[in-house]
């Protein structure tokens, strides 16, 4: 299965080098090639995507390549051909779909997949009526010393703010720790490097990463998951910091730059590398 999710994401990956993307565009596909790598029944969810009106053209010829390549035995020997074909046949419905969707809208499409309300009715169809009015409560139990409310509304007001923070300075918090992690990169490449310094890039990549999800950022979201994730394999000496690493790494950082500040240039080359790293250290972990 491992196999053919690949070859379906490289394939949509080869028909998108062929467009011209925008950033959002950019967007869409990363966030389609994520659904195909984290889907856990692909065969169903590409039947799935073809009831569904913004994905439904596009979704026919994934799922031809899907049977293709689980009902046929693989000729590795005409591989690289069939490939081509494969890829060149997504252009068509790759483009309409960019060009007819935007990555609030898409993000919709991909959650009829497993639409929840549904599986909440499903999972629990009757409705079960409990009478606590003779139970006898103590009262005691539900109250909070003083100072325990106090510790918490400093707590969550803390977090509020700093969160709200976050989001009105959104694009200066995400670019200030590119240029020093940059250079860092290359004192790495070099092995002129602390682990200090590592394990602080790493705080920042994931707290940086987990407020930009939760705004909805989910591209940006993903490199910073990213660069902590191999940052932390390369803490533990689990993952050496090679050329290839670093490059990968590099590419995450230039895609963050490019979507935050809107930069209508071709990052798909960029995107790729990301990719790359992304399945090599989920392999790791």
């Amino acid at each position: 299965m491992e196999f053919i999710k690949q070859y379906i994401t490289q394939s949509i990956s080869a028909a998108a080098n062929s467009l011209r993307l925008s950033t959002h565009q950019i967007e869409i596909v990363a966030l389609l090639k994520d659904a195909i790598i984290k889907s856990e029944n692909l065969g169903n969810d590409l039947i799935k995507m073809k009831k569904i009106t913004e994905l439904s053209t596009l979704a026919i010829k994934l799922n031809e390549i899907y049977n293709f390549l689980n009902q046929n035995t693989i000729d590795f020997f005409k591989i690289s051909d069939q490939f081509k074909d494969h890829s060149r046949n997504l252009i068509k419905d790759l483009n309409h779909l960019l060009d007819t969707t935007t990555p609030l809208s898409f993000k919709n499409a991909l959650e009829k997949l497993n639409p929840k309300e549904e599986e909440l009715k499903t999972a629990s169809p009757q409705e079960i009526n409990v009478d606590l009015s003779k139970r006898k409560v103590d009262d005691e139990i539900f109250l909070k010393p003083e100072t325990e409310k106090i510790k918490e509304k400093i707590i969550l007001d803390d977090e509020n703010d700093n969160e709200e923070l976050f989001i009105q300075n959104f694009e200066t918090n995400i670019l200030k720790p590119v240029k020093p992690l940059d250079q860092m990169l290359k004192n790495l490449a070099k092995d002129d490097f602390d682990y200090e310094e590592i394990s602080s890039f790493i705080k920042v990549m994931s707290d940086n990463g987990r407020l930009s999800k939760k705004i909805g950022f989910e591209i940006i979201s993903d490199m910073h998951e990213t660069i902590a994730q191999t940052l932390t394999l390369i803490k533990n000496r689990r993952l050496m910091p090679g050329k290839e690493i670093i490059e990968g790494l590099r590419a995450c950082l230039i895609v963050i730059v490019a979507v935050v500040k809107g930069k209508e240039v071709d990052i798909t080359n960029y995107l790729n590398r990301a990719d790359e790293l992304q399945q090599k250290i989920s392999k790791i972990k």
